[in-house]
This record gives C-alpha cells, sequence and structure tokens, in this order.
C-alpha cells in the first residue's frame, strides 16, 4: 500500500522535456544561432526550451519538440561566459531557479516517511486496543445503583411480611453498622432468596438497598462464567472490590445457580470453571477480610 502511494506520488507531474535527443553541442548551436527560449539548470542536466518545435530520430521513431533535457560534460560551470552568460545577454531570458525541484524531491523523501511512520502508529493503537480488550476479560460486569437511584422501598411490595421482616434485620446492619458493632453483632454474610420465577426476589433486594439508603449492585450468575479458564473467579475479585470502596452496599446475584452447584458435580471435577467461581464468591464473602459491611443476597 505504501509503496504504490509512494509510485502514485512520483508520477503526480509529468516531465514534458525529451531526454536524450538534444546534445550538448547541439545546444550550443542553438544558442549561437538565437534559437534558445529559456534553460533551466537541474543538478548536471540542462532543460532547454527553443523558440521552435524541432523533430529528431529517436530509436527510429520521430520526436516534434521544442523542449529538451541534456547532460552536459562534468567540471563545466554554467556561469561560463561561453554557455549561459550569452543566453542572458542576447535575450534577457533568466534562467528559472531549481527551488520547486528542491521542494519537491524532499516531499519525495518525506511524504513516505510520514506515510509508514503513520501505519505503523496506527498499527500500535490497534495493538494496544487488542490488548485492553483482552485485559478486560477479568472485569466485573455488575451494573450499580446508587442510593439516588434506588426507589424501591418495603411498601412497595405487596404481602411477603415474613420476608420484609426477616430482611429488616439486614436494612438495620447497613444503616447503623457501630450500633450493632459496639455489642460484638457480626454483620450477616449473605442472604438466600429463593422462590419460583416472578415472585418478587429481585425486587426484595432492591427494596434492601432501598430502604437502607446504600449502593446496590447486580449481576447474573451467568455473567461470571466464560470460555477463558480464570475469568470468572477474576470477576468475582473485581466485584468485591468495587464493593468494598463504595461500602456499606448490596450486592445482589442473580440466578446463583448457574456457578452455585454442588461441588465436584461439574465436568472437569474441581477445576471446573464454574467451580472456581464459586469457590472465590465463598472466599470473598467468608474469607479472612472480616468487617467489609458488603451482604450478598443471591436468588
Amino acid at each position: 500500500m505504501i509503496a504504490s502511494l509512494f509510485i502514485g506520488t512520483s508520477g503526480l507531474t509529468k516531465n514534458e522535456y525529451t531526454k536524450n535527443v538534444l546534445t550538448y553541442s547541439d545546444f550550443i548551436t542553438a544558442m549561437n544561432d538565437g534559437d534558445i527560449a529559456s534553460t533551466k539548470q537541474t543538478g548536471d542536466t540542462l532543460k532547454v526550451e527553443l523558440k521552435k518545435e524541432i523533430t529528431r530520430d529517436v530509436d527510429g521513431e520521430e520526436v516534434t519538440s521544442k523542449k529538451f533535457e541534456i547532460s552536459y560534460p562534468s567540471g563545466i560551470e554554467l556561469t561560463d561566459d561561453q554557455k549561459i552568460d550569452p543566453v542572458k545577454a542576447n535575450l534577457d531570458v533568466e534562467p528559472p531557479s531549481n527551488s520547486g525541484d528542491i521542494i519537491w524531491g524532499m516531499a519525495q523523501l518525506l511524504v513516505p516517511a510520514i506515510l509508514i511512520l503513520g501505519f505503523f502508529f496506527f498499527m500500535m493503537r490497534q495493538a494496544q486496543g487488542q490488548n485492553n480488550q483482552a485485559m478486560s476479560f477479568g472485569k466485573s460486569k455488575a451494573r450499580i445503583a446508587g442510593n439516588e437511584k434506588s426507589k424501591v422501598v418495603f411498601k412497595d411490595i405487596a404481602g411477603n411480611q415474613e420476608s420484609k421482616q426477616d430482611l429488616q434485620e439486614v436494612v438495620e446492619f447497613l444503616k447503623f453498622p457501630k450500633k450493632f458493632e459496639s455489642v460484638g453483632a457480626k454483620i450477616p454474610k449473605g442472604v438466600l432468596l429463593v422462590g419460583n420465577p416472578g415472585t418478587g426476589k429481585t425486587m426484595m433486594a432492591k427494596a434492601v438497598a432501598g430502604e437502607a439508603g446504600v449502593p446496590f449492585f447486580s449481576i447474573s450468575g451467568s455473567e461470571f462464567v466464560e470460555m477463558f479458564v480464570g475469568v470468572g473467579a477474576s470477576r468475582v475479585r473485581d466485584l468485591f472490590a468495587k464493593a468494598k470502596k463504595n461500602a456499606p452496599c448490596i450486592i445482589f446475584i442473580d440466578e446463583i445457580d448457574a456457578v452455585g452447584r454442588r461441588r465436584g458435580s461439574g465436568m472437569g471435577g474441581g477445576h471446573d470453571e464454574r467451580e472456581q467461581t464459586l469457590n472465590q464468591i465463598l472466599v470473598e464473602m467468608d474469607g479472612f477480610e472480616t468487617g467489609t459491611n458488603v451482604i450478598v443476597l443471591a436468588a
């Protein structure tokens, strides 16, 4: 791609001057006869424009032009009175400068270099994005709803008086943790909500967060497990790390049976990905670190 661009940019300007037709001796003769309209020096070549077109034979083919590019013998200065000055004196035509050729030559060097650097920069950005995407596999997909978004409270739920009465203890722990800690009471590790689909388990968990006025993290059990080994446990660690930063708070795991099966029932035995995820959940809930004021509600 870069090579084709370079070739395309190199051919933007077509050379109007015919090469290897007019000799240096012909140039001197034309200069003496007053047939030269303009001259231009480019490196070790002369670009000559005659006043009228001439026809010359080039490789068996007749070429008619009045613009020619010729090479002059090395070691001859073009400022010699026998060369350029008579043209200037007789015709009052000053050879144009070659600044345009210098700029074009620099452009031919810089444009490919810029294209190559831009291509490598683009590839590095793409690779970096893929690395970030790969690292994001271990991040938790839990949705968080702050207390300003959780408007559901117990009075919005009809019935279930016994369940609301049992969960009121959790609300009191979250609202007044110092009150219970002063008498040596410990916050519950978690609550399992059991019921048929559509009986209001998720709404009950939101009501607990709404009554306590604490952040509410919600995630489905199936979102922990991926095809890559260790992703589930990594997401559990990331979820609890976020929850501890927002403590006191509630973590609600819906459809926990996706990972909370009996140990050793997976196809891989104790090395099954779901079992590793479940073990990490249990470690986070009842590990060495205590007093985090994070309650897990599962349904």
